[in-house]
C-alpha cells in the first residue's frame, strides 16, 4: 500500500484539550471545527505529510462566558489569529503502531516545534459507504506561555487561576479519497 490522500471524517473525530484550573481541577474542552490534509500510508506513517488546521473560534468548554473570554484578546484573540496549524516535519516509528510526530505548531502569531505521540488504530471498510477508513489517536502537551498566551490571575491561596500546560488529545477517523 503506497501513499494515499485521506480526509478527516469530522463526525467521528475530535480535538480535545485540558488545562489545570485553580491548581486543583481540570477544565476540558474541544475545538469543534478543524480540517486536515493527510497523505499517508496508514500502516507506516514515517513518510506521511500532515497539515492540520483548527478554527480556534470553535472552542467549546460547555460554558459560553468562558468560551467568549478564551476567544478574546486576553487569550486566543481569534479576530487577529483565527487558526492553529500543525505541519509535520519529522515522523519516527517507536513501536509497531506507535509514532513520535514532530511538526510546526503555529498559534497566536508564534510558530514552535512540538512532538505528539500518535497511535495507528487500524483500517476498516465502512459498511454503509464501502469507503476505507483509518483511525489515529494523538496526544501531547504544549505550554501556552510559549505562544504568548499569558493571561492569568493570582489566587489568594497561592498559585494561579489557569495552568500553563495544555494537554491535547486527538481522535481521527479518516477516509481514503485518493490512491
Amino acid at each position: 500500500m503506497g501513499l494515499s490522500k485521506w480526509k478527516v471524517d469530522g463526525a467521528h473525530s475530535e480535538v480535545g484539550f485540558s488545562v489545570k484550573h485553580m491548581m486543583v481541577s481540570k477544565v476540558k474542552g474541544t475545538f469543534d471545527q478543524f480540517t486536515a490534509e493527510i497523505e499517508a500510508t496508514p500502516t507506516d506513517l514515517t513518510t506521511a505529510s500532515i497539515q492540520f488546521t483548527i478554527d480556534v473560534a470553535s472552542i467549546n468548554t460547555r460554558n459560553n462566558d468562558r468560551d467568549n473570554h478564551l476567544r478574546s484578546a486576553d487569550f486566543f484573540d481569534v479576530e487577529q489569529y483565527p487558526n492553529l496549524t500543525f505541519t509535520t516535519t519529522k515522523i519516527e516509528k517507536t513501536d509497531e503502531d506507535e509514532y513520535k510526530v514532530t511538526g510546526d505548531v503555529s498559534l497566536h502569531g508564534v510558530t514552535k516545534q512540538e512532538t505528539f505521540n500518535v497511535t495507528f488504530e487500524g483500517l476498516a471498510k465502512d459498511p454503509m459507504s464501502g469507503a476505507e477508513k483509518a483511525g489515529f489517536s494523538a496526544e501531547g502537551k504544549i505550554k501556552r506561555s510559549d505562544y504568548g498566551l499569558t493571561w492569568n490571575a493570582a489566587l489568594e491561596t497561592g498559585g494561579v487561576l489557569v495552568g500553563d500546560d495544555i494537554k491535547i488529545t486527538i481522535e481521527i477517523e479518516a477516509e481514503r479519497i485518493e490512491g
